[in-house]
C-alpha cells in the first residue's frame, strides 16, 4: 500500500510540473541523506523548481520532466547544507583580538564579515548563527546575503553580546546593563533592528532579575536566547531564567558536569511542553589544538584566504607563528581530556546537540571548522554519524524556528543541498571537501 501511495505521488507530482521543467534542475543517481536521520535513499532523484524542492524519488519510480537540467549525483552522498550554529563572522583566526578589533573595526562589514560568509558557504554551510558582532554590520551582512548581492550562508545573527559589563575597548559588539529597565531597553533596541537572536553571557554576574528580564523581553518578541555557559552558575542561572540553548562545554578544566547542574537539564529536558533544550558543545576548537600546533601545516591552507586582501592575510599569518605561544591555548591541554566527557554527559541527559564551532577563534577558520567538528563527534567521540548530520541540519532548522523552509530535503523546503563524493556516513571527514553547494536552488559550487 505504501509502494502504491508513492508511485501515485510521483506520477501526480510529475504531471503538475511537467509544463515548468524548462527551470527545473534534477539531480539524479545519488545516495540521499535527508536529514530526518531515517535509512539512505539510494539512486536518489530530487528535483528543484527555481528555489524550491517540489519532489523527491527514486530512479525508476521518479521521472525527470523533458527539458530539467540533469546534475548527476553518482557515487555521491546528496544531504541538506550544512548549519552551523556558532560562528563569528568578525574574526578569522588571528590570535591577538585586542590587536583584531581595534585595527579591523571599520571593515568587518564591507570585507571580513563578508569573507567569512563566502568562506563558510563555500565549505558547504548553508545556513549559519553568527554570535557577536556590531549590529550595524550584522544587519547588513546578512541582509545583503539574502538579497543576493554578496555570497554567504543565510545568516541568523544576534548582533552585540549583552552582559554585565564589556570588556574594554569592545562596546561595539558588547553591550553591559545596568539594571532590569536597561536589560529590557537594550534588547528591545535589538529586536526592534531585526536581529533573529539574543546573545546573553555572563548572566551569573547579573542580579537573578536582571537575567530574568533580558530572557523574558527577549521571548516577548519571539527570540530566542543563547546562553554561554563556561561556568557553572552562568548555567545553574540560564536554566533557571530559561535560557533556550546554552554554548560551549565549558568548566574549563573540571572533569564534569556537577550532580546538580545534571539534574536541572535532565528536568529541564523532561519538559515535553516547553520543547527541546538544545546545546552547541564547540568542541573542535579545543580538541584539535595540540593536533594544529604539532602539526601546523593545515594553517597554510589557502582557502580561508577567500576575499581577504594580502595585507589582513598577512597579518594573520604572522600573529599564527608560534601556535604554542598563544595565551589563549595554554589550558588546553588540561581541558581536553575531560572534553568527551562533558560531551557524553549532554548526550545522556536529554538535551538535543547541535553542530556549532566558535569559528574565527585564534587557527580556526571558516572553511575548516564545520567539518572539524563534526569529525570530532564522529571518530573521536564515537557519535552515530547520521545523528551527527542530522544535528548540523534539521536540528539547526528547528531551534531556529524554519524547520518548514530548510534543514530537509523534502518537498516545499529551499533547495539548500550539498554533494560530496563518497560515503559520508562512513567517512565523516569526506565532508573536508564538499563537491557541490546548492543555495536555494543555485549551484554557487
Amino acid at each position: 500500500m505504501k509502494r502504491m501511495k508513492f508511485l501515485f505521488s510521483a506520477v501526480f507530482t510529475l504531471i503538475c510540473f511537467s509544463s515548468f521543467s524548462q527551470n527545473m534542475k534534477a539531480l539524479v543517481g545519488g545516495t540521499l541523506i535527508d536529514g530526518f536521520g531515517g535509512v539512505p535513499i539510494q539512486n536518489s532523484v530530487i528535483l528543484i523548481q527555481d528555489e524550491k524542492i517540489v519532489a523527491v524519488g527514486q530512479e525508476g519510480s521518479l521521472e525527470v520532466p523533458d527539458g530539467a537540467e540533469v546534475i548527476s549525483t553518482e557515487g555521491m552522498s546528496v544531504m541538506p547544507g550544512l548549519w552551523d550554529m556558532h560562528v563569528h563572522l568578525m574574526i578569522n583566526g588571528h590570535s591577538d583580538y585586542t590587536h583584531w578589533d581595534s585595527t579591523y573595526i571599520n571593515v568587518l562589514d564591507p570585507v571580513i564579515m563578508p569573507a567569512s560568509a563566502h568562506q563558510l558557504l563555500l565549505a558547504g554551510v548553508t545556513s549559519a548563527r553568527d554570535l557577536g558582532a556590531p549590529l550595524e554590520a550584522s544587519i547588513n551582512v546578512r541582509d545583503r546575503i539574502n538579497r543576493g548581492e554578496i555570497p554567504g550562508p543565510t545568516i541568523y545573527v544576534s548582533g552585540p553580546f549583552i552582559q554585565k559589563a564589556p570588556y574594554p575597548n569592545t562596546e561595539a559588539f558588547r553591550w553591559g546593563i545596568n539594571g532590569v529597565a536597561d536589560a529590557r531597553a537594550k534588547v528591545k533596541k535589538l529586536a526592534d533592528a531585526g536581529v533573529d537572536v539574543i546573545k546573553l553571557i555572563d548572566q551569573d554576574q547579573m542580579t537573578l532579575e536582571e537575567a530574568q528580564a533580558v530572557v523574558d523581553e527577549a521571548h516577548k518578541y519571539g527570540l530566542p536566547v543563547v546562553g554561554h555557559s563556561h561556568r557553572p552558575e552562568e548555567i545553574r542561572i540560564g536554566l533557571k531564567i530559561g535560557v533556550d540553548c546554552f554554548e560551549h562545554t565549558g568548566l574549563s578544566s573540571a572533569p564534569e558536569y556537577p550532580e546538580d547542574i545534571m539534574l536541572m537539564i535532565q528536568e529541564r529536558a523532561a519538559k515535553m511542553n516547553m520543547g527541546p533544550l538544545f546545546w552547541t558543545p564547540t568542541v573542535e576548537g579545543l580538541y584539535n589544538y595540540e593536533s594544529v600546533r604539532d602539526n601546523p601545516e593545515k594553517l597554510d591552507d589557502p582557502s580561508w584566504h577567500l576575499d581577504l586582501p594580502d595585507s589582513i592575510i598577512a597579518d594573520i599569518k604572522a600573529s599564527l607563528k608560534y601556535p604554542g605561544r598563544m595565551p589563549y591555548f595554554q589550558l588546553t591541554p588540561v581541558r581536553k581530556p575531560t572534553l568527551e566527557r562533558k560531551f557524553n554527559q549532554l548526550k545522556q541527559s536529554g538535551v538535543v546537540m547541535l553542530i556549532g564551532t566558535d569559528s574565527g577563534i585564534p587557527m580556526k577558520f571558516h572553511s575548516q571548522s564545520t567539518w572539524n567538528e563534526l569529525d570530532v563527534w564522529v571518530n573521536e567521540f564515537g557519535y552515530d554519524p547520521m545523528l551527527a548530520i542530522k544535528s548540523a541540519t534539521y536540528w539547526p532548522s528547528v531551534a531556529m524556528g524554519v524547520s518548514d523552509q530548510v534543514g530537509t530535503i523534502s518537498e516545499g523546503k529551499k533547495a539548500d543541498i550539498i554533494a560530496v563524493r563518497g560515503d559520508v556516513l562512513r567517512h565523516i571527514s569526506l565532508l573536508q571537501d564538499v563537491d557541490m553547494v546548492i543555495k536555494n536552488g543555485k549551484r554557487v559550487k
